[in-house]
């Protein structure tokens, strides 16, 4: 089928929801692979393990998260082996499990900023993105099959507030920045696209690594999940970057965030870090993510 398809309508995308470890799903059909059988062909399979690992650790209260920061990190062991979608399930948002939005810790607020880091680190992560309905402006009752997404939370003539406009800003803005920011998707299947500055800074809830696009160009991707502000964090960088800047921060006022971000481009130091000859400091807002580029 998958074949047939792609021969006769090129440009056509098939995606497997399949949630077994079997080798080959995205390889080709002509393909063959260990034990000598071609691959089942189709375009992209769904990353349930990284779903799966990625919501534990969210829905963990930060002061916890250290615990499970492996989960955060895991999906790079094996990030390569398919061509993935990174999805967020509908089996995991209905029927008692709660919408995204409602499996975070913490108050409304935390609950919101929880989210749009975890989105913002998704679409930064190799893969492609799917979200399920609503989640894309934070919807807080589960989706039912027996009415569509709750669109009147957007509505200011129904008293929506900008709480769920910021979330849905975000999503529009991400889908923007990945367009024009060739590092998140030109290598999405090359291991030489992505390359961990610190995977193992438990104890501060931070995730930082880099894409480069075919070009080499860089984009630095730095994921808070803890509710302090660290001033002056020091990150490891490429040291022929001369200076970066912000190119998107889930903290951002206009998302509904506390506006901590780092308005002017950042110079490296001479100060060796995280295995690298220079290093970056920056200002990390709670609860969020960040995105750099060279300035």
């Amino acid at each position: 089928m998958n074949a047939t398809v792609y021969r006769r309508n090129p440009g056509v995308v098939t995606v497997a929801e399949e949630s077994t470890a079997w080798d080959g799903v995205t390889r080709a059909t002509h393909h063959t692979g260990p034990g000598g059988f071609g691959g089942l062909g189709f375009g992209l399979k769904w990353n349930m393990g990284w779903m799966h690992d990625s919501l534990d650790y969210v829905s963990h209260d930060p002061v916890h998260r250290k615990y499970h920061h492996d989960e955060m990190t895991f999906s790079m062991v094996y990030a390569y082996s398919e061509n993935y979608v990174l999805p967020i399930s509908h089996d995991e948002v209905v029927h008692g499990k709660r919408s995204l939005v409602s499996k975070m810790p913490g108050d409304w607020w935390q609950q919101r900023a929880n989210l749009r880091a975890y989105l913002a680190f998704m679409w930064a992560h190799p893969g492609k993105q799917l979200l399920f309905m609503g989640q894309e402006f934070a919807q807080g009752a589960e989706w039912s099959e027996a009415h569509g997404p709750d669109w009147w939370l957007l509505d200011p003539a129904y008293g929506a507030e900008p709480d769920h406009r910021g979330v849905r800003d975000l999503v529009r803005d991400l889908n923007s920045a990945y367009r024009h920011e060739p590092a998140l998707w030109e290598r999405d299947t090359d291991p030489s696209g992505f390359a961990w500055i610190t995977g193992d800074s438990a104890d501060d809830n931070v995730l930082a690594f880099l894409r480069h696009a075919a070009d080499g160009t860089p984009l630095l991707a730095v994921s808070h999940f803890s509710p302090a502000v660290r001033h002056g964090y020091r990150l490891g960088v490429p040291e022929d970057v001369p200076a970066w800047r912000e190119v998107l921060n889930t903290d951002d006022l206009r998302y509904g965030g506390g506006d901590v971000t780092n308005p002017d481009p950042v110079k490296p130091e001479p100060t060796g870090w995280h295995g690298r000859a220079a290093s970056i400091q920056l200002t990390l807002p709670p609860l969020a993510t960040v995105w750099l580029r060279p300035a």
